[in-house]
This record gives C-alpha cells, structure tokens and sequence, in this order.
C-alpha cells in the first residue's frame, strides 16, 4: 500500500515538472494543447481525490468533509 502512495504522489511530481516545463519553454501559446493538458490534470486530481475518499477510513472521511 506505501509503494502505491509513494508512486502517486510521484506521479503527481511528474505532471507538476511537466507543466512547468511547459509554461518555462512557452508551450502555453498553443491554446488547444494547453486547455487538453489542464482538463487531464483536473481529470487526474479527481481520480486521486476519490482513489483516497473510496476506502472510506478516518483519514479518508475528514480528508473529504
């Protein structure tokens, strides 16, 4: 269960690197490839939002309340 933590939140390290690589080398002129990229990062904090709400513990309870 550690490794699954740590290897999402090293995925979200990625994609953080990844958009600021994109707005340092001026990638955020190109409208439509930007807008795709920011519906994918909302697409993919909600799924890690209700990957930790979905077991449903104490931490998981007051993490969504």
């Amino acid at each position: 269960r550690n490794i699954h933590a740590n290897g999402a939140s090293l995925f979200f390290i990625c994609i953080y690197l990844h958009i600021g690589r994109g707005l340092y080398y001026g990638s955020y002129m190109y409208k439509e490839t930007w807008n795709i990229g920011v519906i994918l990062l909302f697409l993919v904090m909600a799924t890690a939002f209700v990957g930790y709400v979905l077991p449903w513990g104490q931490m998981s309870f007051w993490g969504a309340a």
